[in-house]
């Protein structure tokens, strides 16, 4: 028996006509395991992989000399005793990079289209245990972000959380990258749209650049903005002077995980399972975001598990080797 990956096609009704006009027809990946062919009336629970900014499920697929596909980690994991799961690999992407998985005016409504279109899709194409109990998600950076305030907010669907270096504490993440971005578009005479149009019209994309849109990117997400004259995008500084905007900095920390805690503490009781973790050298202090979400929410008595390991923020797939065992056993692999 081997497992093999499906390649489906989904044509959402959801991203259709979004504000970017990026794609609505999206590849989903699907890892089916092992046993999935032979044992024809049997069941799986399933875990949704969310991948990071400028990731798409389709990425964890690709060939490394060094580090397995996602299909060979979990071959390895089931062979040595992992119970056997259905992993989706979603393509939640946008023009500027990323969705944060959340519903955006400035870029879509990603949430709706990863929890009411493509979780029914697999749910009714394949042979799943289609209750939140048995449906985990999980991810690294930016999934690992998706993953937190999808437990947090949709029990009801998700029944069990991994998150990998996910975004949190936006004092420390983010705002040390504010002035690195005015600084990058002072280039561009401060016009984050001409900013914008030089990066695609690259043929070489990096460096400096991604660090910028990922600002963009995030206040994109975070404090959208229809009425704007420019980009439809509320950023949380001024373009000029670099001066906070509370009132905008105030909507970015609303989707800050440590400030949704108390919030969502009873949603989040009802988890199965709450792993969380970061390598203590991560470039953008996400060890001490975890921290704090660690504290926090113990002081709301809500269960969870909270690793730290020698590292930094990139190449740590290998990571999936102690959260994809828990997500198992919690969803009753």
């Amino acid at each position: 028996m081997s497992s093999r990956i499906v390649f489906d096609t989904i044509n959402s009704d959801v991203l259709a006509d979004n504000p970017l006009s990026d794609p609505h027809v999206r590849t989903l990946p699907i890892y089916l395991p092992p046993s999935y062919d032979s044992s024809t009336e049997r069941r799986y629970p399933v875990v949704w992989m969310l991948a990071g900014f400028t990731g798409r499920g389709q990425m964890l697929l690709n060939d490394n000399l060094w580090t397995p596909t996602i299909q060979q980690q979990l071959d390895a994991l089931i062979a040595g005793g992992m119970g056997e799961m259905i992993v989706a690999l979603p393509d939640c992407t946008t023009r500027y990079g990323g969705s944060q998985y959340i519903n955006s005016a400035a870029t879509g409504s990603y949430a709706d289209h990863l929890v009411d279109e493509l979780v029914p899709f697999v749910d009714g194409r394949y042979r799943t245990l289609a209750a939140a109990e048995h449906r985990g998600v999980m991810g690294k950076s930016s999934g690992g972000y998706g993953a937190l305030i999808h437990g947090m907010q949709r029990p009801d669907v998700f029944g069990a959380v991994a998150s990998h270096s996910g975004d949190t504490y936006f004092e420390l993440v983010y705002k040390p990258d504010l002035p690195k971005f005015l600084n990058h578009i002072a280039r561009y005479n401060r016009d984050p749209q001409a900013f914008l149009e030089a990066f695609f019209a690259k043929p070489k994309k990096g460096g400096s650049d991604i660090g910028a849109l990922n600002v963009l990117a995030m206040a994109a997400c975070y404090s959208p903005n229809p009425e704007s004259s420019g980009l439809p995008i509320d950023f949380p500084m001024d373009l000029y002077t670099g001066e906070l905007r509370p009132e905008v900095w105030s909507r970015w920390l609303h989707h800050d995980p440590v400030e949704l805690v108390e919030r969502y503490a009873e949603n989040l009781r009802r988890l199965k399972l709450l792993f969380f973790d970061c390598g203590t050298r991560d470039e953008y202090n996400l060890h001490y975001g975890a921290r704090i979400l660690a504290a926090r929410l113990k002081a709301a008595n809500v269960p969870f598990e909270h690793e730290e390991f020698d590292d930094d923020h990139r190449s740590i797939s290998y990571r999936y080797d102690v959260s994809l065992p828990k997500l198992a056993v919690a969803l009753g692999a």
